[in-house]
């Protein structure tokens, strides 16, 4: 199932695309980036209640939404980590004690290729799986449900390739078997890397069974006995090789279809070559770009993994020699190929009591901390209420100010708004702090476009102001822009440091 995509991409207008990084081997411990993966931890209920806002349903990201049998939520830990948490019913995994158990075998697998499983918490009734979030959606998306542009050949290649290495891995540390290989298991990282969900490597066993919830993917010998064998990865990796041939979901009445005639084209290798057959498998939208005989051979392939019989399938080995050499353009990144823009990975950043509670949308306490901050920050500004002399418009500027005032303390927001765009029109020189209060009152308004607006010309009054900044995070978030509201909480942090050390706004 489609466990981590993000919903929304958007990076900064001309930002700089940086150049492709290798990433660390986790597998052999090559070190790199320490912080990508932490180690695998039980958390407490209310911390992943926290970080999905209350497992809201704004924040799921599985392909088929609430229907999902096991719902994917988006969340962001305390620290500004992403991450992807899977909700089970107890149903599912009765015994707490198993779930854990098997969850934190799980989590000691680590592999590049992996999505990697990161914590669980078996609270109740709530059985939760906590693994790294992967932000450009799963090779379902790319392959059937693609916008722009279909998935290129070189990159199919890639994913097949890389599942392999996963699937090596994954047996080298002896879990043979993965449950439900199919292509929404398959998850694109921050790099447009392709990786294999570590959610397939759990395993219910309430009765001994290991139970498929796809039936399009469903090896011969699930049906004979209803059991899963090292050799049925074989053969869902033969599904998956179909799909990335053809770009197409193929029902699973048609999957047979599809393997007779596969079995039959191994035959046919000449005529494959030449393309006379291939036609009836590749998908359309590729327009011919791709070699025909690394075709043949993918394809080739592809029936050796379906083969009825689970001891005439090869093995993982086999797979990773066949799908290595077709590898043509290791030098070329994976976003580039997919043509998508990657983002610059951020480090979790230190937050004061506003940035905290601006990530976390508490409205409630930001409401607290403007309230008590006031117009302090402004000290020592230039504004012409301070200097100018006492007229009949002075006047009247106090006294709208202190009417929105009022109606800001009360959370009588619209009443906040009314007065303090009046304000704002009276004052010869615009207050940052109004421009603040009128934002959140916006924000509470449930007009989150009027709220950055005004977030932004916070910010225009005073450059360096972290305020200005966490509003305008506050405000992308319930936009639904996550990328660029924690590049405003960065920036916040950021100025909110520099005036810690001494440096006045």
């Amino acid at each position: 199932m489609g466990c981590f995509q993000s919903k929304n991409a958007n990076p900064q207008p001309g930002e700089q695309e940086p150049a492709p990084l290798e990433k660390p081997d986790l597998a052999n411990g090559d070190g790199g980036e320490p912080d990508r993966v932490p180690a695998f931890k039980e958390y407490g209920l209310a911390e992943l209640r926290a970080a999905t806002k209350g497992f809201s349903t704004d924040l799921i990201v599985s392909e088929s939404g609430e229907k999902a049998p096991n719902v994917v939520y988006r969340g962001r830990l305390d620290g500004g980590r992403l991450i992807a948490v899977k909700r089970f019913s107890k149903q599912s995994w009765p015994d707490p004690q198993q779930f854990v158990a098997e969850a934190a075998g799980v989590g000691k697998v680590r592999h590049k290729r992996l999505v990697n499983l990161i914590g669980c918490c078996a609270e109740g009734d709530e059985r939760l799986l906590v693994a790294e979030y992967m932000p450009n959606d799963t090779l379902s998306k790319h392959l059937f449900h693609w916008d722009k542009k279909p998935l290129p050949w070189e990159m199919r290649l890639r994913v097949a390739y890389h599942i392999a290495q996963a699937l090596d891995h994954c047996n080298a540390e002896n879990r043979r078997i993965y449950h439900d290989l199919n292509a929404y298991r398959v998850l694109f990282d921050e790099d447009g890397d392709p990786c294999l969900s570590s959610f397939g490597l759990m395993k219910n066993s309430r009765d001994g069974k290991s139970y498929s919830t796809n039936l399009a993917y469903t090896p011969p010998e699930f049906l004979r006995t209803g059991r899963v064998i090292p050799e049925s990865v074989i053969y869902s990796y033969g599904t998956v090789l179909l799909d990335l041939l053809s770009g197409k979901h193929i029902p699973p009445s048609h999957k047979a279809t599809y393997g007779f005639l596969l079995l039959s084209l191994t035959f046919q290798a000449l005529d494959l070559i030449r393309g006379k057959n291939i036609l009836l498998l590749m998908d359309s939208s590729l327009d011919g770009q791709y070699a025909n005989e690394d075709a043949a051979k993918l394809v080739d392939l592809a029936s050796k993994c379906l083969q009825f019989e689970a001891r005439d399938r090869p093995n993982i080995k086999f797979l990773l020699s066949s799908v290595g050499p077709l590898q043509k353009q290791k030098e070329v990144a994976s976003h580039v190929l997919m043509g998508i823009t990657k983002a610059t990975a951020v480090p979790p950043t230190i937050l004061s009591p506003l940035g905290k509670a601006c990530a976390s949308m508490d409205l409630t306490a930001v409401h607290d901390i403007l309230l008590k901050t006031g117009y302090k920050d402004e000290e020592g500004a230039e504004n012409e209420l301070s200097f100018q002399e006492w007229t009949q418009q002075v006047q009247e500027m106090v006294n709208t100010k202190k009417i929105g005032d009022i109606a800001f303390r009360d959370k009588d927001f619209k009443t906040a708004i009314d007065y303090y765009s009046k304000l704002v029109g009276m004052m010869p020189v615009p207050s940052a702090t109004v421009f603040a209060r009128r934002s959140f009152s916006y924000l509470m308004n449930g007009e989150s476009e009027l709220a950055l607006r005004d977030a932004m010309q916070a910010q225009v009054c005073m450059p360096e102001w972290p305020t200005a900044f966490y509003l305008q995070a506050l405000a992308l978030s319930k936009l639904g822009m996550e990328t660029d509201a924690q590049d405003m909480l960065n920036d916040g942090a950021t100025f909110e440091a520099k005036k810690q050390n001494g440096w006045r706004t």
